[in-house]
């Protein structure tokens, strides 16, 4: 038997990643991790997983955390009953740029889980050092565009996205030239069925309560307002190269039927699953293969309804916008993606609405000066700081 395939973890402590440790340790003859990266904000939660995991390297985005790290380390081993000489203190990398560092390291698969942009060059950096990236950090793609699929060799990028996921297990169905349509699949959030008006005066707390997945709080807002679904089109588009013309998404509530793709003599193949994020995160540190233990397939004994309807793009302006912001192609994605993040945030904190999420990406798109093709991750940077700022000056009545 082949020894494990050895996998670096970008965004260990977020839930991709403690998935993604799950799914390793059920399958520990084909699975080994062999470095973790976080932001350091729970120094004692990444000191348990290097301990437990026994990895080589840690990367801690904050600076500071590199000695509460140790101190961390030190505690949980004592509190196993450990003494010095029976473990090792994995190496620790710290600081902004630890992660795309730790991205470069020898490993045949680099699991990229960080949330938001600040991905974009660990993945550069993963796919300029020839490892395979596992991609849940879609924000890095979609921000990055045509710098990072210049940068990945054919079959490098392998989506851990349950709907990318999906299409690329779909796509094995057909040659490249039969394929008709991409079919994304959407819960519809909280919010499905609500007109424009029935959303205005919705809560923060009603924004979180996802119906069927389990979230962090901006994947979870980013659901409701159906910007995460624009995200997808956007990275669909990216990861198989077909044009947005030919990219429907359609409501499915029960998230069971995760995508579909459709072929030209009028075929249409599903990849269907009960919604745990196991199931792609496995698949994407296995790719191609397929491993023994992850979850529970669909239960055929029990009665069950599937549902699918058009997207209500009038209450949910999100993917329209998305798809512009895809067909303008450039910086003009990382400006939607910069935007809805400030945007979120607000709305988190109580100084913009529901609503006012993608009025607020939309305006900056609008307002947006011409950036031209971006050439270098500081062109794409300076664009999203252009956003952020301009997004922050509208919150604030600037």
């Amino acid at each position: 038997m082949s020894s494990p395939r050895q996998v670096t973890l970008l965004g260990s402590t977020g839930s991709i990643g403690r998935q993604a440790i799950a799914v390793a340790e059920q399958n520990p003859d084909r699975l080994q991790i062999t470095g973790l990266a976080a932001g350091g904000g729970d120094v004692g939660l990444l000191a348990e997983q290097a301990l437990t995991l026994g990895v080589r390297t840690v990367a801690v985005a904050r600076a500071t955390a590199a000695q509460d790290l140790q101190l961390a380390f030190y505690a949980a081993a004592s509190k196993r009953g450990w003494s010095k000489g029976e473990y090792s203190l994995p190496e620790i990398l710290a600081g902004p740029r630890a992660a795309e560092e730790l991205a470069a390291r020898p490993a045949d698969v680099v699991l990229n889980g960080i949330t938001g942009s600040i991905g974009l060059r660990p993945t550069l950096s993963a796919l300029g050092a020839g490892r395979t990236v596992a991609l849940a950090n879609k924000e890095s793609l979609i921000a990055g565009g045509a710098l990072v699929t210049a940068a990945a060799a054919p079959g490098q990028l392998v989506p851990v996205d349950s709907e990318h996921s999906a299409l690329a297990q779909c796509l094995r169905s057909g040659a490249r030239g039969e394929v008709g349509r991409l079919v994304l699949t959407a819960s519809g959030g909280p919010f499905r069925g609500r007109t424009a008006e029935q959303l205005t005066g919705v809560t923060v707390e009603e924004a979180m309560a996802h119906p069927t997945w389990d979230m962090g709080p901006v994947i979870t807002i980013n659901s409701a307002t159906l910007v995460n679904k624009g995200l997808e089109l956007i990275e669909a588009h990216l990861l198989f190269d077909v044009p947005y013309a030919d990219i429907d998404v359609v409501v499915h509530p029960q998230s069971i039927v995760h995508s579909m793709v459709t072929f030209v003599d009028g075929a249409t193949i599903a990849q269907a699953s009960p919604p745990d994020m196991r199931l792609p995160i496995a698949l994407a540190l296995a790719w191609p293969d397929r491993l023994p233990v992850v979850q529970p397939a669909l239960d055929w004994t029990a009665a069950s309804t599937w549902e699918f309807a058009p997207l209500d793009e009038v209450a949910f302006p999100a993917v329209r916008l998305a798809r512009l912001a895809g067909e303008a192609g450039g910086v003009v994605p990382a400006l939607y993606n910069a935007a809805n993040e400030e945007a979120v945030a607000a709305f988190v904190a109580g100084r913009l609405s529901f609503r006012g999420i993608v009025d607020l990406v939309a305006r900056t798109l609008d307002d947006a000066p011409d950036f031209g093709v971006p050439t270098c991750v500081e062109d794409v940077l300076a664009a999203e700081k252009w956003a952020r700022e301009h997004a922050r000056g509208v919150i604030s009545g600037g």
